[in-house]
């Protein structure tokens, strides 16, 4: 008799496509049946079966402070009492706005969506509307959402779906996506110098994410900035990820590179659905109903998802501390994992910045798109394998980051690499 999990995917495909609603959620690339995931405390989670697993995904980032978080959960549940939703402005959503704009230098002005996608989606409609410009330069294996424009050469799922673009998008909404390679400022220049005053905006992953983790080479971003500048096009910093993770300020602090948008999603409903995209007032007050550049959202702003990012918000701002203790964990586990590496002579390479991080199964260093495909996925799939079945859980894919959450123990990190070291030695 098979497990729960197995009796649920079985149900699953009969319903759903591929059984499950986000395709970084299946495990097919690594020979396995998906977990269905019954509840999370802490650094754990638990699936129908009653197993228990060390999570490194961490909801894809926005489980910061560990899942099922005392306070967050709380103010969910006061909020609930008054009702769910009300597609009405609210207080919450104003307070929201207020901290985010207070306590973030580069933005002014921000507009609350309901995802990731429609914000960048949003951003790139307003930087057009703006520049009054046509095209946008994007990164090869940078993924932005699934929106039509930006579904080209993008990295997360599409890569390890093998699907370098997608069915259903027509030639006409990608004619004006420029791909660039990542790290590489001549081949965005290029870009510029051929499509000389046509440039509305370059999006950019500050860090990427969405191939494993490609860390900026140190002239990257202040580069884009100074040929943003340069060409009079505005620099969108696809935050989603980044934002208040590698610190209050997301990697546009860590880096000291101001963009005039950023996107940001996951983190900032601690878990509830949520995004937005924001930056200088001079831009943002381009967006309906002020300006001409319609965007809208029945549900956007939603009472509960505020309250609980801005819970989380405030709980990371007031405590200084926890992002200096994050990051020594993630040098901790990754550094860790790489020192493994080399003591055993294993030629792989551990990337990271801060508690983003990834292994990547391959001899060169990684540094962009076509480095990253480097990268042996059948290999990954046996390491995979050989994790779950010690009860850590990471994402199926050799494209997805890890993320560490303050809830992570250093006795977690530690198990963590004596199994690595085992299973390389």
């Amino acid at each position: 008799m098979g497990t729960r999990s197995e009796e649920l995917f079985e149900k699953a495909v009969k319903y759903i496509p591929g059984g499950v609603n986000s395709p970084v959620r299946a495990f097919g690339s690594v020979g396995m049946t998906p977990r269905f995931i019954q509840g999370a405390t802490g650094a754990y989670m638990f699936d129908v079966d009653s197993e228990r697993y060390l999570d490194y995904v961490c909801s894809w980032g926005p489980m910061i402070q560990g899942h099922n978080n005392a306070a967050i959960k709380a103010s969910v549940t006061k909020a609930c009492e008054h009702g769910l939703s009300f597609g009405a402005a609210t207080e919450i959503e104003v307070e929201m706005a207020e901290f985010i704009c207070e306590h973030v230098p580069s933005i002014d002005m921000i507009r609350m969506v309901n995802s990731g996608t429609e914000a960048v989606m949003s951003a790139i409609r307003v930087a057009r509307g703006f520049t009054k410009k046509d095209k946008i330069i994007k990164f090869e294996g940078c993924y932005h959402g699934h929106s039509d424009a930006l579904l080209v050469a993008a990295g997360s799922g599409v890569m390890t779906a093998g699907v370098p673009d997608s069915a259903g998008v027509p030639k006409g909404c990608v004619q004006d996506t420029l791909s660039a390679r990542y790290n590489d400022l001549e081949s965005v220049e290029t870009l510029l110098k051929e499509n000389k005053g046509e440039v509305a905006a370059i999006i950019v992953e500050p860090v990427g994410a969405n191939m494993g983790v490609v860390p900026p080479k140190d002239d990257f971003l202040p580069g884009l900035r100074a040929l943003c500048d340069k060409y009079e096009a505005l620099l969108i910093f696809d935050e989603v990820i980044t934002g208040f993770r590698l610190g209050f300020t997301g990697a546009q602090g860590f880096y000291y590179v101001t963009p005039d948008l950023t996107t940001y999603g996951k983190i900032i409903g601690a878990g509830m659905p949520v995004g937005a995209y924001g930056g200088r007032r001079d831009i943002m007050e381009m967006v309906a109903p002020v300006g001409p550049v319609y965007q809208a959202g029945t549900l956007s702003g939603n009472p509960i998802a505020m309250a609980a990012g801005l819970t989380q918000l405030k709980m990371l701002y007031e405590n200084p501390q926890f992002y200096v203790d994050l990051l020594q964990k993630g040098d901790r586990l990754f550094e860790g994992i790489q020192k493994i590496f080399f003591e055993h002579n294993v030629p792989y390479v551990c990337n990271h910045v801060g508690s983003l991080g990834c292994i990547f199964f391959t001899e060169q260093d990684v540094v962009d798109y076509d480095t990253a495909k480097s990268s042996d996925t059948e290999a990954f799939a046996k390491y995979f394998r050989y994790m779950m079945e010690n009860h850590v859980y990471i994402g199926p894919s050799q494209f997805e980051a890890m993320f560490l959450s303050g809830a992570h123990t250093n006795e977690d990190i530690d198990m963590t690499l004596q199994l690595i070291e085992d299973y390389v030695k």
